[in-house]
């Protein structure tokens, strides 16, 4: 069996993977863009070595920030261990919805047609190219590098692609969003008194050129704070401004691309909102 435990930023996915984990006896297999990256740990809220509880764990901490990795490198990874642990239960945690579906779906990557890099054209012109190329990109404004990745493929036929697994439950946490919004407010400044700016900076001494430092939310913030663009205070809200608008773009993908069961999550006892995954789990398995 294949489980899916997703949802927005900061609602508790970590804590139930593991408890799932250990009910089916399972491996799990990471599904954060930025988890993926060594030494960018506090930032990304990376699960710690002690909270593992000896659970096997995947596609954490394989590449150096200085390294370039695709939706098309994790689904080559991802699949991989899909077959070498076809006889095991595995869990995939995480909230890039992307990089979920390719690693399930029939998604298909095609090599580029041209290396043209756009430079002479601001993000919004690109988003239009884009647009009109394949109407239904859900690739945001800003992100320049995934707009023009688009723009120098080939054109081909898009369909819709399909589950290639058996078995597999698509699970989401949820909460109402002010509640979401205060999680996320308060996982942020924790990052802070953790030492997110020193991480930072210490990374970007150390990796000047990092493609994922520059876009991924927390550093690419904070860089602009040790670059005097920000106060501290300004970069802080910042950040938090950026996670609620990610935590939206999340339930977006979610809704719009995945068949999700969601669960509303009970901080005051999580172990209820635990019980009710497992007692959905096994009521799919009894019908399987």
């Amino acid at each position: 069996m294949i489980v899916v435990i997703t949802g927005p930023t900061g609602v508790g996915k970590t804590q139930m993977s593991i408890e799932i984990a250990k009910y089916l006896d399972g491996i799990i297999i990471n599904a954060d863009a930025v988890q993926i990256y060594e030494e960018l740990n506090i930032g990304s809220n990376k699960i710690r070595e002690e909270e593992k509880a000896g659970i096997p764990h995947f596609l954490l901490d394989i590449k150096k920030p200085s390294e370039v990795y695709t939706v098309k490198d994790y689904q080559q990874d991802a699949r991989s261990i899909l077959k070498e642990y076809q006889n095991r239960n595995i869990i995939f945690c995480g909230g890039t919805g992307l990089y979920i579906n390719a690693a399930l779906m029939d998604y298909r990557f095609y090599d580029d047609e041209n290396n043209k890099t756009y430079d002479n054209l601001s993000n919004e012109e690109l988003y239009k190219l884009a647009k009109e190329k394949d109407p239904n990109t859900n690739i945001a404004k800003n992100n320049r590098v995934r707009l023009i990745r688009l723009l120098n493929k080939k054109v081909t036929t898009l369909v819709e692609p399909k589950l290639l697994y058996k078995d597999v439950l698509f699970i989401g946490l949820t909460t109402d969003r002010p509640n979401l919004y205060n999680i996320i407010n308060k996982r942020v400044d924790a990052m802070f008194k953790a030492g997110l700016v020193k991480e930072v900076s210490n990374l970007n001494e150390k990796y000047p050129y990092s493609p994922i430092l520059k876009r991924a939310i927390g550093y690419k913030e904070v860089i602009g704070y040790l670059n005097k663009e920000y106060s501290l205070e300004e970069v802080i809200d910042l950040i938090k401004k950026n996670s609620r608008h990610y935590a939206k773009r999340q339930y977006t993908w979610f809704n719009n691309k995945m068949p999700i069961k969601w669960f509303t999550v009970n901080y005051a006892d999580f172990s209820k909102t635990v019980n009710q995954v497992k007692e959905y789990i096994a009521s799919i398995s009894k019908k399987c």
